[in-house]
This record gives C-alpha cells, sequence and structure tokens, in this order.
C-alpha cells in the first residue's frame, strides 16, 4: 500500500510543470521580435550575481534560437557606458517601473532606439543564494523576467520562477541552477520555437 500511495506522489510531482507566474499581453501569440537585448539586471540585494545573471540568459535565448539576434551583455554594457541619453533612459525606465509596475512607453523606445533593438528583457533576481530550508542546505535561485516591445514601448509577457539544489556538503553553484533556470523560463516566453 505504501509503495502504491509512493509512487501516486511521484506521479503528481511529475505532473507539476510550467512556471509559477506566467502573463501573456494580447499581442504575445503573434510577436516576432528580430533583435533583443537583455537589460542589466534591475537593483536588488543579489547585485553581485547581475552579471551572471545577464550572461546565462543571453546564452539561453541563443539556444532557443527564435530571436534573429542577441544582443551580448557586454555590447549592451558598453552602450550605457559609452551614452550618458541612454543610460539615463535606462535609470528613468526602471524608476518608472519600479513606482508603477507598468513599462513606460517613451523611455522604452528610447531605450530600443539606443540599444538598436526592437524588444528587450527586464531582469530581477528574487533570490541568489545559500539557505537552510526544511532541514536541508539549498541552493536558491530566482528571476522576473519582462519581455517589452521596444517600438511600442508595452509588456508582451513577463513570468517568475524559482530554482533550488538541496547538498550536503559540496555547494551547487548558483550560476548552474541560474543556467538551468533560464533554459527553462526562456521556453515559455514569445516567440516561442516551432515544435
Amino acid at each position: 500500500m505504501r509503495i502504491i500511495a509512493l509512487l501516486a506522489f511521484i506521479t503528481l510531482l511529475g505532473g507539476c510543470g510550467g512556471l509559477q507566474e506566467v502573463w501573456e499581453g494580447p499581442g504575445a501569440r503573434v510577436f516576432r521580435p528580430q533583435t533583443l537585448a537583455v537589460l542589466p539586471p534591475m537593483a536588488s540585494q543579489y547585485d553581485s550575481a547581475r552579471e551572471d545573471i545577464q550572461e546565462v540568459l543571453v546564452d539561453a535565448l541563443m539556444k532557443q534560437g527564435t530571436i534573429e539576434r542577441i544582443i551580448s551583455s557586454e555590447h549592451v554594457t558598453d552602450i550605457f557606458q559609452a551614452s550618458k541619453e541612454a543610460f539615463d533612459s535606462l535609470v528613468f525606465y526602471f524608476s518608472r517601473l519600479e513606482m508603477t509596475g507598468q513599462s513606460d512607453k517613451d523611455s522604452a523606445i528610447k531605450l530600443g532606439k539606443a540599444l538598436n533593438v526592437d524588444s528587450f528583457l527586464v531582469v530581477r533576481v528574487n533570490s541568489w543564494e545559500y539557505i537552510r530550508k526544511e532541514g536541508d542546505n539549498v541552493g536558491r535561485v530566482g528571476l522576473s523576467l519582462r519581455l517589452i516591445d521596444a517600438t511600442t514601448g508595452t509588456t508582451i509577457w513577463k513570468a517568475r520562477h524559482e530554482r533550488s539544489s538541496s547538498y550536503m556538503f559540496i555547494k551547487p553553484s548558483l550560476k548552474s541552477i541560474a543556467k538551468d533556470l533560464a533554459d527553462e523560463m526562456i521556453k515559455y516566453m514569445p516567440p516561442q520555437a516551432k515544435k
């Protein structure tokens, strides 16, 4: 009887799929951007993870292969360092997003022009840590992503998810956990790969 209960529980867990939160805007199914930039992650208590997160997201997007050109994180950083106007647009965009929860149309369009892209990904690192959870040692990474149409400033898609890996003695690499998380989240992002 215990074996049957255990098998039922494992089957139930296997059926749990998807992300913690996903939202698609009205135009998500037909959205077909040609170019995309991953913005530097928004400020949080996990700022030490910013470069790693930006890198793993760019890699995951390139692997997905549904967008023609993904701008490298180094190039995005170079643009913001070279242009005060681009950097000011980024700061203003992030502050409006924090205050209102909405994408600011004008600054989104300015960012798109500065980066020479028709879409960009806004990233927030929700967790990047080693913790004790229910008696286990756990490495945990959590992200929120928001896909923006840089030609209109509208939010096309947003999602939130988290991954963790338990360990006894050797800590798992948070960057490795982030790679798995990024790969999983990007699968749900428009435009989806043709099946």
